[in-house]
């Protein structure tokens, strides 16, 4: 056989080990013993800890080591030993007793079961140990010492539960019942000495309070009556006190008045005083305003003259450039107008002459002569629209000058117009001629005018007005044109 083989083989025999050790090892949890048994004589016991159970030849089996809760009821009543029917309720712990010989035992009655199936196989023992317990105590004994009912139960049914594996770890009864209610009647002597007791505690109760109250009424009278006889004396002490407290405040209040009224003459001397100083002083400072609202009208007539002569030289500007431009627009549309006309006309001549032309040769001449009296008609209009358009331009001048001529009433009138609404004006001027200079004023706004539109048009609005025309201002502010 060769190496590799031989490796194979060792390699299928170590996996074969490891796998038979993964199945056959088992571990025992604490509350649970494992019993293994099959090749030894004594099983193997396991609580808490791990052990090796072969395959196929060993047997793994169960005993439940926890509490075990067994409820031991009596079917039916069971005679006391003074022949008195009763029904008793309890209930009892168990456990398989922790040594090997009581595992063991259990193993041998219990094995494989769970903790209800054991309580079920043990519950008919308990019971019987209970009925014989019962039959040997009476009523009394057994509902006022119910420590030692449930230590003779417990006394009685251990010897029968450790030959099971079993020990028993607590009985407790939970009730005890008889059918003709005679537990309620063996009380009835103590509810009524109880009853007793607490009726007697409760009168004397009520005569000690009786009493009490009796003594603090009269304690509480006494109080009353001093206290009403020192609320008297305290009430006449207080009478006399505000009699001589009322002689001392109508003196100092005597004294007070005639204070308040020597005080009252000094304080309105003193306001007389300062009420003739805040006269003088409101007579100055009124003085002091009108002059200077008289300074502010001054100053907001020539603000407003000097406003309005500014925007009538804009105006005018504006006017006149908008004038102009207007003009020069129109002769342009009109050139262009002019010229569409003519294209139009020709682009017309040339379809009809066309049309005529298919229609039939001998027309020809015909044709071509009416697009070319139709052409020279178009080249006439848009030179006689040259013209108009060089004329608009050489009338420029002329026709500024005419519109600055139309204005010149409104401009004067707009100038003279803040001066007719002054109804009432206080002019307080050092050299005496407050007045002059405020109607000089409107010349002067025209003189003005007049220099702007020379500037913006070259032409001299003085030298046209004395050739032509002159301007008046009436004595009614109203200001006329005339040739």
């Amino acid at each position: 056989m060769s190496t590799s083989g031989i490796i194979s083989i060792i390699v299928v025999v170590v996996i074969l080990v490891l796998f038979i050790i993964l199945i056959s090892y088992i571990k025992a949890p604490p509350q649970i013993a494992y019993i293994i048994s099959g090749l030894s004589k004594q099983p193997r016991t396991y609580i808490g800890k791990g052990g090796i159970r072969i395959p196929f030849f060993e047997r793994l089996d169960k005993v439940f080591l926890g509490q075990v809760t067994v409820d031991v009821k009596t079917s039916r009543s069971v005679p006391t030993n003074d022949f008195i029917n009763v029904r008793v309720d309890a209930v009892t712990k168990l456990r398989v007793i922790p040594s090997p010989e009581g595992i063991r035992l259990a193993a041998k009655n219990f094995i494989n079961m769970d903790d209800k199936k054991m309580a079920e196989q043990v519950q008919d023992s308990l019971e019987g140990n209970m009925r014989e317990v019962i039959g040997s105590m009476s009523l009394k004994d057994i509902n006022i010492d119910r420590d030692r009912f449930s230590d003779e139960i417990a006394k009685k049914a251990s010897p029968d539960m450790a030959k099971l594996g079993l020990e028993i770890l607590s009985c407790n009864i939970q009730n005890v019942v008889d059918d003709n209610g005679l537990i309620v009647d063996l009380g009835a002597d103590n509810t009524f000495a109880i009853k007793k007791t607490a009726a007697i505690t409760k009168a004397n109760a009520e005569k000690e309070i009786a009493q009490a109250q009796a003594i603090a009424r009269k304690e509480a009278n006494d109080t009353e009556v001093a206290s009403e006889q020192s609320i008297a004396e305290r009430q006449q002490q207080l009478a006399l006190k505000k009699a001589e407290l009322k002689i001392e405040q109508d003196t100092r209040q005597a004294d007070a008045d005639m204070a308040y009224a020597i005080q009252q003459q000094i304080q309105q001397a003193v306001v007389n005083r300062e009420t003739i100083n805040a006269k003088i002083e409101q007579t100055k400072r009124e003085q002091e305003l009108t002059a200077e609202q008289v300074r502010i009208r001054e100053n907001e007539l020539r603000a407003t003259v000097n406003k309005e002569a500014d925007a009538l030289k804009y105006q005018t500007e504006v006017d006149a450039a908008a004038e102009l431009e207007k003009q020069k627009r129109a002769a342009e549309a009109n050139a262009y107008a002019a010229e569409m006309d003519a294209k139009a006309e020709i682009a017309r001549a040339e379809a009809k002459r066309t049309a005529m032309i298919l229609e039939a040769e001998g027309i020809k001449a015909q044709g071509e002569a009416e697009a070319y009296a139709i052409q020279q008609k178009g080249l006439a209009e848009a030179e006689a629209m040259q013209k108009k358009a060089e004329a608009f331009e050489k009338y420029g001048k002329a026709a500024i000058t005419d519109m600055v001529v139309k204005v010149l009433p409104d401009m004067a009138r707009a100038t003279a117009e803040p001066i007719k609404a002054i109804d009432n004006l206080s002019i307080y001027a050092s050299d005496g001629n407050g007045v002059t200079n405020v109607t000089n004023s409107v010349p002067v706004v025209l003189k003005q005018t007049f220099d702007v539109v020379k500037d913006a048009t070259g032409v001299d609005m003085s030298e046209i007005i004395k050739n032509n025309q002159r301007i008046k201002i009436d004595d009614d502010s109203q200001v006329t044109v005339k040739k």
